[in-house]
């Protein structure tokens, strides 16, 4: 029997939601009828818009597509200026304000406090410059990812972007792409560097050579079937099939129908397709494919380019590679890259982003999966002015480790999912081991997510240190809690972090990382890397390594802030919330 969710996306999904969506803006939040909020607001998703969780109704979570993390001139304004107009709550964020950007894991920009009635003004403002909330989330193609520099690397090996262009623009909105089972997400390399992170997407094209009637080729090698969440990660596997740069778009939309067709829509929990893959394995796959889905015969596979994939490898040979510096582009310009610590940027600093970005570049800025950002087109002679900017004081080209290997998802602060509190968490921690812990001699690079549950948008899995949200009891006393896991990475080898702590209490995880360095130093066999030596450990002898212990860190929320309105509210409770409210943000509570 198909899914509740299916039904309701049998009966209107798509494009034509948005109708719907207006409809329901003119017509206020109460028009919605309460028996349907369920159905509506997971078809909201498909028009980029998230309902935020208990305690916060009425305000949704905004996701805006950036394909490959291009925002061309113009864009990045209009972005603060729809976040400072629009995106500000009934609280403040003590450590952000009342009015930020969120930079994501999968390069898109992400809103909150968005109020419905807002949103046709909302979409008009974006659409104007071209952006748009089109598919960023829903059963369908979400953002297309790749190497955030592509078109701008002096070493890529081949230009990924018209590639990662021309499928945002034949798949998006494409009808017959548009009610897939489950999320689809794409990702698009042509980088030595591997950062388009294929290996953890459902449809990965790579780097690859081929010699085709005598004459070297460069396209790409496709893998499929990767992913993170669930507790359940698979890597993309190999169906040994190449393609040109020209028949890429033909074969990913053969690849996408194929899902379409056969992925799982009786049970939401095995509809991804790696699961899909799980049951046929690479070679029925591409068996499918060839016979049912493409009308040409398939290359196989190329020779493949990822024996110098450094991006997020945790190996020796791996250096920063992450985007964040000073780099020079094929052209002479340059481009520099920001760490923007867990992704957040306030509304006045994104707006001198885009000013910055005018004056001494080509005004484009591009996002990394990361949560960083970059701008384009820097003429050398404009790199000091650049570099004494106050912006680049906030948001350092050349940050601390700690600061530069900090992800985030978004937490109990809007998630309904998230089990703990996320961002300003991972703020102080970064802080704190910045103050108080000294790497390692030669560790340049150390990566700990935060995860708030394990939907895994954080991609704890890939880091050093893995950290995903539980609870537990301290002192007799519910409190927030972490997983630790240890050695996760990419690279031409990719490696799934190890779970070997459970349910750590949130104040003595820095104590943890303390620890864990120290004795990754003192068992250290020369200037082997932190993944190195977690790969030669035994997980036993690794949770040995993680203890956990009080320090002069303390936390401010240690509390169960999923039972909260608002985890940083003077009155967090559920009662003090003013939701859900009306187009104005006046509250629509019925009178006792």
């Amino acid at each position: 029997m198909p899914t509740d969710v299916e039904n309701w996306k049998s009966e209107v999904y798509g494009n034509e939601i948005r109708d719907h969506l207006l409809e329901f803006a003119e017509q206020g939040w109460d028009s919605i009828p309460e028996d349907e909020h369920d159905e509506w607001f997971e078809r909201f998703k498909w028009w980029g818009l998230y309902h935020q969780r208990n305690g916060q109704e009425s305000y949704f979570m905004m996701r805006i597509g950036t394909p490959n993390g291009v925002l061309t001139p113009g864009q990045t304004e209009v972005v603060a200026e729809v976040a400072d107009e629009y995106a500000r709550g009934p609280a403040d964020n003590p450590i952000f304000g009342d009015g930020y950007v969120d930079w994501t894991t999968r390069q898109s920009i992400q809103l909150h406090w968005i109020k419905l009635e807002d949103i046709p003004e909302i979409f008009d403002k974006l659409e104007s410059v071209g952006l748009s909330t089109q598919q960023a989330c829903g059963d369908s193609w979400r953002n297309i990812v790749g190497c955030p520099v592509a078109g701008k690397d002096k070493h890529e090996h081949v230009d990924a972007l018209p590639v990662a262009m021309e499928l945002n623009e034949e798949y998006k909105g494409n009808e017959d792409h548009s009610n897939l089972p489950r999320k689809w997400k794409v990702s698009v390399t042509g980088c030595r560097e591997g950062c388009g992170q294929g290996d953890i997407n459902d449809l990965a094209l790579e780097p690859a050579t081929k010699e085709i009637d005598g004459d070297e080729v460069k396209g790409f090698n496709i893998r499929v079937g990767g992913g993170l969440s669930r507790n359940e990660p698979r890597l993309a596997r190999d169906i040994d099939v190449f393609v040109t740069p020209e028949q890429a778009p033909e074969v990913s939309g053969a690849i996408s129908a194929l899902f379409r067709d056969n992925g799982d829509r009786e049970n939401r929990y095995n509809a991804r397709i790696k699961f899909l893959m799980d049951e046929w394995g690479p070679e029925k796959f591409r068996n499918v494919l060839q016979e049912e889905y493409v009308d040409y015969e398939l290359e196989t596979a190329g020779e493949d380019l990822r024996s110098e994939y450094s991006y997020n490898s945790g190996y020796a040979n791996g250096g920063h590679s992450d985007h964040v510096g000073i780099h020079e582009q094929p052209d002479g310009n340059y481009y520099v890259g920001l760490d923007v610590l867990v992704g957040r940027m306030g509304v006045d600093d994104t707006k001198e982003l885009a000013r910055v970005a005018d004056e001494y570049g080509s005004g484009e800025v591009r996002v990394t999966q990361r949560q960083n950002v970059i701008i384009t087109d820097v003429p050398e002679e404009k790199l000091d002015a650049l570099k004494s900017e106050d912006l680049l004081e906030h948001y350092s080209p050349d940050p601390h480790p700690f600061m530069r290997g900090s992800v985030a998802c978004t937490g109990t602060e809007f998630c309904s999912l998230s089990i703990v509190e996320t961002k300003n968490r991972q703020v102080r921690y970064a802080r704190w081991l910045k103050e108080n812990v000294e790497l390692p001699e030669g560790v340049e690079d150390f990566h700990i997510h935060l995860s708030g549950c394990t939907a895994s948008c954080a991609q704890p899995q890939i880091a050093d240190v893995s950290l995903r949200g539980m609870k537990t009891r301290k002192d007799g006393e519910p409190v927030e809690a972490l997983d630790i896991g240890l050695g996760g990475g990419l690279g031409e080898n990719p490696n799934f972090a190890d779970w070997v702590a459970q349910r750590i209490p949130v104040d003595e995880v820095p104590g943890a990382i303390e620890n864990l360095l120290a004795n990754f130093e003192d068992e250290r066999e020369g200037d082997e890397t932190f993944r190195e030596f977690v790969e030669r450990t035994d997980e036993e002898a690794l949770a040995d390594l993680v203890e956990p212990e009080e320090t002069s860190y303390e936390d401010p929320m240690m509390h169960n802030t999923k039972m909260t309105w608002y985890p940083y509210a003077d009155d967090d409770s559920m009662d003090a919330s003013p939701a859900p409210t009306d187009g104005e943000g006046n509250s629509l509570q019925a009178d006792d």
